[in-house]
């Protein structure tokens, strides 16, 4: 007897694992990994500042917390901008920018060409935590091409920049 290709409302069982294995949630699973790995390189990092080393090694530092390091420019980025480029709210930003501050990563300047606004700086601190960061990711791709070998890697980092591509 032949199985119809109708779905069904109620999924059977056997035919559920697919929500585990299907491609997002494995990059979803490879992307938290990766920064997993990338903060406990940095707490192990003796460049980093020891109050933050000691929050990324208390997993008090996450992931979300890479987004202001991964999307604020050098010279500064107006909250909103460094919202709309992490893909968050202007509201989830502003409270990892408040924390990132009292823990002097960054702070809040006036913002030279609009007197309302207020551009978002990395600090002395920041921009140290800026190169361990950079050091960390080094690592973690090395280690990815260790863990897949060289051509996999490329081809990943070239099917993913394609994917990503607008």
């Amino acid at each position: 007897m032949l199985e119809t290709t109708e779905i069904s409302a109620v999924p059977h069982p056997a035919h559920d694992g697919w929500r585990q294995t299907h491609l997002g949630r494995v990059l979803d699973l490879a992307l938290q990994r990766f920064d997993a790995r990338v903060l406990a390189l940095m707490a192990a990092d003796d460049a980093v500042p020891l109050a933050l080393a000691n929050l990324a090694a208390r997993g008090r530092l996450y992931a979300s917390h890479v987004h202001i390091t991964r999307h604020l420019a050098l010279e500064g980025s107006r909250l909103t901008d460094l919202a709309a480029q992490a893909g968050m709210t202007k509201q989830a930003m502003g409270k990892l920018v408040d924390q990132c501050e009292a823990w002097a990563l960054v702070i809040r300047k006036p913002d030279p060409q609009d007197g309302r606004a207020n551009r978002v700086q990395f600090t002395e601190i920041g921009l140290a935590w800026l190169a361990a960061y950079r050091r960390a990711v080094e690592r973690a791709e090395a280690e990815l091409k260790a863990a897949v070998g060289d051509e996999v890697a490329t081809v990943i980092q070239i099917g993913l920049e394609a994917y990503a591509a607008p």
